[in-house]
């Protein structure tokens, strides 16, 4: 897959003029992406109830890769505004350039018309837009434009990808492109951030040099898998290009014991890391060669399970925390499929599968409140939602069909599970899920960072997500 931000450059402010339809009075509607083409002098919009929030920005440089760090602001945080704290990795141009980012964004607030383009030192991007600010925001939403704080610690090369510890978010780890994985503690970064003053906004601090805890060179090649395991604090797992698998297990809150012998299993390079949430010792990987596997790590270097998966490179995986038994994977063909791992044995464990983006899947992830919730990100700068839940029924859509007089007619080229499409951002790489503010995603892409929450995704919580 491609996976590198082509001819990365510094994002600079730039005023741009906006297009107003010429008829105001007709009806907005719905593009379809790969389906619906624009004509001459037609350009897209996004209708402000399509998004309770919707906020971009970026940090300099393009990102590949970035975490959502757990804070101690509370769980199922759903009144505006919000405060998300983040780490992100950089890929500038020149490698002495680039940094592990740690920044803050506050002052989140909903019910926005027009993305907020908001520089580094917290100033409003397009000034013209901030007037009607007022007039497109609920009351109790939160006003004015997000505030953005960084701190930056110098990286050597570019950081392929970054995950922080889930126990301890203060502890992270980074793929370089130089071959070697460190672990970073960004502890007095997070520290300043939370007791900064905002009306004294420091977003373009130096980076400052910082040694990291540890820093491995035992790969023999460059990678992007990576996973911290959520039931075992500091255990750790890194793939690299040419097939090989380490195991890392914490010794100290400092110090890791890496096992220089790789676990390998692959013919190609390994893509993609994840954990079980139940398991332990349990985890699954997938690889370029087209194959998923499962390990248990206490079995050997081999895994116990190996399965073909896609007709082309398995780029990603997700491991759903609230159904343990489904695996989703986004190939490079632009499919994704969903597997019951109950069925490796006896049946053909793919459930369902997606043939509706056109290019290469860069990012999968399952909903953090809800079990049938997925989120994609593809090369076709498309961001799906799917509710895995949804079925076509018949007699529903003549019934709804009824009430509105024969207006609507649901539409034969899109599956029932596609919830929401979003786009406007360039060569997304990756997606998270917030998982203490119910429906909010956060993307970053060669063009800076998207922080959206669809006005069509339930924020409720479930009272119970049993496990399979």
């Amino acid at each position: 897959m491609g996976r590198k931000v082509k001819k990365p450059k510094k994002t600079k402010q730039k005023k741009k003029a906006v297009k107003k339809a010429e008829d105001s009075s007709l009806p907005p509607r719905v593009w379809r992406p790969d389906v619906d083409r624009l004509e001459e002098g037609e350009e897209l919009q996004c209708h402000p109830s399509a998004y309770n929030a919707l906020h971009a920005f970026h940090i300099g440089w393009p990102c590949l890769s970035f975490d959502i760090l757990r804070d101690s602001l509370g769980q199922a945080r759903t009144n505006f505004p919000h405060t998300v704290y983040c780490v992100a990795g950089t890929q500038a141009e020149n490698a002495p350039s680039n940094s592990i980012a740690i920044f803050k964004m506050q002052n989140i607030s909903g019910k926005k018309r027009d993305p907020e383009k908001v520089n580094a030192d917290g100033s409003d991007t397009d000034s013209e837009s901030s007037d009607s600010d007022e007039d497109d925001e609920e009351e109790g939403s939160g006003s004015g434009v997000p505030v953005l704080q960084i701190r930056r610690v110098s990286h050597q090369g570019c950081v392929n990808r970054i995950r922080a510890m889930q126990q301890n978010p203060h502890i992270c780890a980074s793929w370089a492109d130089t071959g070697h994985v460190q672990i970073w503690d960004v502890s007095a970064h997070l520290n300043s951030l939370a007791h900064a003053d905002t009306e004294s906004v420091n977003g373009e601090s130096h980076a400052v040099l910082q040694p990291p805890l540890v820093k491995f060179g035992g790969h023999k090649d460059e990678g992007y898998a990576l996973d911290w395991s959520p039931l075992v604090p500091g255990r750790l797992v890194s793939g690299d290009c040419k097939n090989c698998i380490h195991l890392w297990e914490p010794a100290s809150g400092s110090t890791w014991n890496i096992d220089a012998n790789p676990l390998v299993g692959h013919r190609a390079s390994v893509e993609d890391l994840q954990w079980s949430p139940t398991e332990p010792d349990v985890f699954a990987s997938c690889s370029v060669d087209g194959t998923i596997a499962i390990w248990d790590i206490r079995t050997g270097k081999a895994p116990v399970l190996s399965m073909e998966a896609h007709k082309a490179d398995v780029n990603v995986i997700s491991w759903n925390s609230l159904a343990s038994c489904m695996l989703a994977s986004g190939c490079d063909d632009g499919t994704f499929s969903i597997r019951d791992l109950r069925l490796l044995k006896t049946a053909n464990p793919v459930v369902a599968s997606f043939e509706y983006h056109k290019h290469p899947i860069t990012s999968i992830e399952w909903g953090p409140n809800e079990s049938f919730m997925l989120a994609v990100s593809s090369a076709d700068n498309q961001l799906t939602i799917w509710d895995l839940s949804l079925e076509r029924d018949q007699e529903e859509e003549a019934e709804f069909k009824a009430r509105v007089g024969g207006q609507a007619n649901a539409p034969e080229d899109l599956p029932p599970q596609l919830l929401f499409v979003h786009q406007g951002q360039k060569d997304l790489k990756e997606l998270h899920w917030h998982k203490q503010i119910p429906g909010m995603i956060m993307s970053t892409a060669a063009d800076g960072f998207n922080v959206l929450m669809p006005s069509n995704i339930d924020a409720a919580l479930p009272a119970n997500s049993p496990q399979c």
